[in-house]
């Protein structure tokens, strides 16, 4: 037995009735294939106007090598000119991405090409769509987001592999402390049981987007992304509705976050490898008490 992925729900179209009961409240993944075929950026998302629009301003640039202990978790790798970046995973297979990036600081244009699904969900951060491109074959290592919002995750351009995890199996995943990753050191796609056994029996939920498909991810839910094409998404967020989710929010991204920082600044590899030793060392007291139950 490995791991068991089952297919996430795929429909055309959604009420809101139906999306609240059987996805937002039950905390389920859904991918929604008609949503974006209404927006503007539907047809007029291509790498040209995409160019055209944003411009040759520098972006960071994020690979798939292991993160440096001493670093904060979202340190570049290198930097490019977005148009000279766009031609690149348009031409060959890179490991090069970008990640978080918010095109209506540099260009307010692509404000108006699409929509957040009001009719759904409430409480969305209209100021805030963060963008996501990269070359065939780079990979988003597995993680949930730290500030555990709703996304709808929308793919253009191109095909991506998805893999998600219900935050129940946290510890499972061999989750960093005082972080939002897991441990960086296996390949969820193929893991090592041997060196890794916590991950046998655990499940998780697979889909493959395409253009303008739009996944559902409700909060706290781990996500493992790979391009199979050069192409990009963008990722509108609201807010869950519950306290204590707000509660845990506003703690990662202050006190856990600042904390990990100090830690890593003044301690780097001996607290790296501190927090790797306790990774393994509670996901194999997981699994041996058989959590998540």
């Amino acid at each position: 037995m490995g791991i068991k992925l089952t297919p996430i729900d795929i429909v055309e179209d959604i009420s809101k009735e139906d999306f609240v009961k059987n996805y937002l409240l039950p905390r389920r993944a859904v991918v929604i294939k008609n949503m974006a075929k209404r927006w503007p950026a539907f047809e007029k998302w291509t790498f040209d106007y995409l160019k055209e629009t944003v411009g040759d301003i520098a972006v960071p640039l994020y690979d798939s090598s292991k993160a440096d202990p001493s670093k904060p978790i979202n340190a570049a790798a290198a930097e490019m000119k977005f148009g000279d970046y766009i031609d690149l995973i348009q031409k060959e297979p890179t490991d090069l991405r970008i990640f978080l990036f918010d095109p209506i600081k540099h260009a307010p244009r692509p404000l108006e090409d699409y929509r957040a699904p009001k009719e759904l969900i409430g409480g969305f951060l209209d100021s805030y769509p963060n963008m996501f491109f990269g070359g065939k074959g780079s990979v988003t290592f597995l993680h949930y987001d730290i500030d555990l919002a709703h996304i709808f995750h929308t793919h253009f351009l191109g095909r991506k592999h998805i893999i998600l995890f219900d935050y129940k199996w946290k510890e499972r995943l061999y989750c960093i402390p005082f972080a939002t990753y897991a441990l960086e050191d296996y390949d969820i796609t193929n893991p090592d049981f041997t060196k890794f056994p916590a991950l046998r029996g655990i499940e998780g939920y697979e889909a493959f987007l395409e253009h303008g498909d739009t996944l559902f991810m409700p909060t706290g839910m781990w996500h493992w992304m790979k391009y199979l094409d050069g192409s990009f998404s963008i990722s509108l967020r609201a807010w869950d509705k519950s306290l204590a989710v707000k509660a845990k929010s506003l703690y990662n991204l202050t006190i856990q976050r600042k904390f990990d920082d100090i830690m890593k600044k003044n301690l780097s590899s001996k607290y790296m490898s501190w927090k790797e030793r306790l990774a393994i060392k509670r996901a194999e007291k997981a699994l041996a008490e058989g959590r998540p139950m």
